[in-house]
């Protein structure tokens, strides 16, 4: 009974600091990225925050002075909200398995057992158990990011299909939706992109791909360093403050321009449970792109303000 007593404790102070880092995109990435300053061996965690800032520049894009000029205001709005419950439906899964792992750290004995009280899938169950005997610090990472993009695959991005259908060149190509940068304070961006954003697979293997630069050798210290330094708040400011000729504040911050959104999980079906696991989600993915991606930046940045200024003129 002592024992039970002690578990329930841990799973409501589990469910309390989940609620409390989940409650918009700039607490989850400041919750992703002090738990990789405690456990740097599950490296997810600091993949998840660095994902995290993009998704936040992305929302506030939405309402910087360009887009804003492009998009209408319910458009923006829903496209905000599509960004808003990917993000929360992804860190109200994994946080919960950090914390778990967290706590089986603290009292030497896995966990992981406890995740069925947060619905978390048997097949991240297990990846946790193995990872705790064996330490594979790559598979955990792929675990989680196939984990993941199966979580938001029917909630977020089968419901909101018309969301990545509509405008889909736009989407991809304007506003940077399926491409994730990784600054540094020297000024340069690195990054990948997918152009398949509704599949599932090459979701998968951008995952692997950002997971592969953002541990490299030669470049995790200038990501880490960037993470350290800068506060988020959703601006492009955030990185575009260390640029050779700094942008300024073409977007707004995060918390100035958006209220908190109250989500509702919905369904609890794990997406294991019907669906089988690929072998080609665990392979290591080919790199066919430059990851350096300042140039690339820069001219769509000037696309960018080319299209608002012809719209303007013609409109």
């Amino acid at each position: 009974m002592r024992m039970f007593q002690t578990e329930k404790q841990l799973l409501l102070s589990i469910k309390a600091q989940t609620a409390k880092g989940n409650r918009d995109n700039i607490s989850r990435t400041k919750a992703y990225e002090q738990f990789f300053k405690t456990h740097p061996e599950i490296q997810w965690s600091f993949l998840a925050g660095m994902v995290s800032r993009n998704a936040g520049w992305n929302m506030c894009d939405l309402e910087g002075i360009w887009f804003s000029q492009l998009l209408s205001l319910k458009y923006r709005h829903h496209l905000f909200l599509t960004y808003e419950e990917a993000n929360w439906r992804i860190f109200q899964d994994a946080y919960p398995q950090l914390l778990l792992y967290h706590y089986s750290t603290k009292y030497r004995r896995p966990l992981f057992h406890l995740g069925h009280y947060f619905f978390i899938t048997k097949f991240m169950m297990e990846e946790w158990n193995s990872f705790w005997k064996h330490g594979n610090r790559e598979k955990l990472v792929t675990a989680l990011i196939i984990n993941e993009q199966n979580i938001i695959e029917k909630p977020v991005i089968k419901k909101q299909s018309f969301v990545f259908h509509s405008l889909l060149f736009f989407l991809q190509d304007w506003m940077h939706f399926s491409t994730v940068f990784f600054p540094t304070c020297n000024g340069r961006l690195y990054g990948s992109s997918v152009s398949h954003f509704r599949n599932i697979d090459e979701r998968i293997k951008l995952g692997k791909r950002l997971a592969g630069l953002l541990f490299s050798k030669e470049l995790f210290p200038l990501f880490y360093e960037f993470s350290c330094r800068t506060e988020p708040t959703g601006a492009r400011y955030d990185y575009e403050q260390y640029r050779k000729k700094p942008r300024y504040h073409e977007t707004p911050m995060l918390r100035r321009v958006y209220p908190l959104i109250h989500h509702q999980a919905g369904d609890t079906v794990q997406w294991d449970e019907n669906k089988r696991i690929k072998k080609d989600w665990f392979i290591e993915p080919r790199w066919e792109e430059d990851p350096q991606m300042t140039d690339w930046f820069d001219h769509k940045q000037k696309q960018l303000h080319k299209v608002v200024l012809i719209k303007n003129l013609l409109f």
